[in-house]
């Protein structure tokens, strides 16, 4: 909340920016899929990148959104990875539990329960905890592929307890957001990615 309080309406702005990418091309099947699974989880970043520059007393600035696509390829090909490995497991889930295709468009989905939803939801959570460092590992300290997704492993494996707890609060966030047709998610997103950001500064001794 700290981090979020130097520029509340800029981190909501990111949000927005965010979740207009993952929506704009829904109902079309593949451009939908590329929008939502890629090009979203780079925009992303914007928030990390707004929470360090809060972090270092800057200003956060709506231009932050865009800040990845000066990183490295290697470092955003490991974000959109990190980013697919929740996704794979929500739509594996989703085809057990409910015997929906989440590539398919928006009218397949439709067909999710509440419970469905929820389900989904939490699997993807609970899957994307050993995967949740490797942004900022791979943007921040410049890590390569690999190593990016093993100290965050490590780090998972290290911290379980706290970031179990940390995973749980973004689940009720996630849920806020769902429960107000999305737009609670303006906040929801900034607090998930700017608490990320400040236990990754814990757990790895970031200054």
């Amino acid at each position: 909340m700290r981090l979020w309080k130097c520029g509340p309406g800029t981190f909501c702005g990111i949000a927005f920016v965010v979740l207009v990418a993952s929506v704009a091309l829904e109902p079309v099947p593949v451009a939908g899929f590329v929008s939502a699974n890629i090009v979203a989880p780079l925009l992303a970043c914007g928030l990390l990148y707004a929470s360090l520059a809060a972090d270092r007393g800057d200003r956060p600035r709506l231009a932050h959104v865009l800040a990845v696509f000066a990183a490295p390829l290697a470092a955003q090909v490991a974000v959109v990875t990190a980013g697919l490995v929740p996704v794979a497991a929500e739509f594996w889930i989703a085809s057990q539990v409910a015997g929906v295709n989440l590539a398919l468009p928006l009218q397949d989905a439709s067909r999710l329960s509440a419970g469905a939803v929820v389900t989904i939801y939490a699997v993807g959570i609970a899957v994307s905890l050993p995967v949740t460092f490797v942004p900022m590992a791979a943007l921040f300290d410049g890590e390569p592929f690999g190593r990016a997704f093993a100290l965050s492993a490590r780090a998972f494996a290290l911290n379980v307890p706290a970031l179990a707890i940390n995973a749980c609060i973004a689940f009720a966030l996630l849920l806020v957001g769902i429960a107000t047709s999305g737009i609670a998610l303006v906040l929801v997103l900034p607090w998930i990615a700017s608490a990320s950001y400040a236990a990754w500064k814990d757990v790895f001794g970031v200054k």
